[in-house]
């Protein structure tokens, strides 16, 4: 007879096999309803170089490109140019309000006349003491004439002298505080630093200009020259230079290779700015940044901004 402690025992060793054997049958149908993970939707481009280092980098005009600002905060009355315009140096961008500096300007200019006429009352007072001080003089027996009219005459013409040049120190001021007005005025028009291509424009009229805006009011560069700014991960900065080709390779699109120039490697490692977006990658990375100059081939379009995977291949 089977006693009962032992049918306990075995029954339970039993039922943990069944178990054991139903929870792999469970997984093994959870495995087979996952979805096999897809291929990338664009396919890596191969390394153009036995060995090398790999960076990412990014499309900058050749001269880098300008955020431009304004020099002080105020409402944008005009903007003058549009997206993918290419200015001229010192062509007009855009202008501030400046209807206040303009009503400043009209009661300079008004004071200007006053401090004419001011002027011309000092000279016609300077030039009536001087007569009265030489027709006194002009007495031939100067005992005829009291000594102490002879000093005031004098003091007069002095007097008048200080006046006149006081007048005429009041209307240069006021001829400067013009052209202090005009020269504030003329700021307020936003010019460009040199010459180049519109790549953004971040405002409109009737905004508000803000000298403590992060994001440029407009970015000027030239699209005709580009380079790349490859990021170099640190550790592999040693490895990095001049003499070695690169060659760039736009992001989705791993057949087209670009070659590069060496311009020059930026002295300062710096924490890494330029993402990719991958899951993978490192955010507190630091990079050396290394410039190469961009060959863009004829009836090909390239954009400032686009990222590139950069190949530094070893010689």
């Amino acid at each position: 007879m089977i006693s009962l402690p032992f049918l306990v025992r075995y029954g339970s060793i039993a039922l943990a096999i069944v178990g054991v054997v139903q929870m792999t049958q469970v997984l093994q149908v959870i495995r087979a309803q996952e979805n096999p993970t897809p291929p990338p939707p664009v396919a890596p481009p191969e390394k153009p170089f036995a060995k090398g280092v790999a960076a990412t980098g990014i499309l900058e005009s050749a001269a880098e490109n300008v955020s431009i600002g304004t020099p002080v905060p105020g409402l944008v009355s005009q903007v003058l140019v549009k997206v993918w315009d290419k200015v001229k140096e010192g062509q007009e961008l855009m202008r501030l309000d400046d209807r206040e500096l303009q009503a400043q300007l009209i009661g300079q200019e008004a004071s200007i006349e006053v401090n004419q006429a001011n002027l011309g009352i000092s000279q016609a007072q300077l030039a009536k003491a001087q007569d009265t001080l030489d027709r006194l003089k002009s007495i031939t027996d100067q005992r005829a004439i009291s000594q102490d009219d002879l000093r005031n005459r004098t003091n007069d013409v002095l007097v008048a002298k200080a006046q006149a040049t006081q007048a005429e120190a009041q209307l240069n001021a006021a001829h400067a505080a013009v052209k202090q007005t005009k020269l504030l005025i003329e700021r307020l028009t936003v010019r460009a630093p040199r010459a180049g291509s519109i790549l953004q424009v971040n405002i409109r009229a009737g905004e508000y200009a803000s000298i403590q805006n992060k994001q440029a009011a407009i970015t000027l560069g030239d699209v005709d020259m580009l380079q790349v700014r490859a990021d170099v991960d640190e550790q592999n900065a040693l490895s990095v230079r001049p003499d070695q080709p690169a060659k760039a390779f736009l992001k989705g699109d791993g057949k087209t290779a670009y070659d590069l120039d060496f311009v020059r490697i930026d002295p300062f490692v710096i924490p890494k700015q330029s993402l990719t977006g991958a899951s993978t990658e490192r955010v507190d990375t630091r990079v050396l940044q290394v410039i190469y100059r961009l060959k863009v081939p004829a009836g090909t379009t390239l954009y400032v901004g686009q990222q590139v995977d950069v190949f530094i291949g070893e010689r």
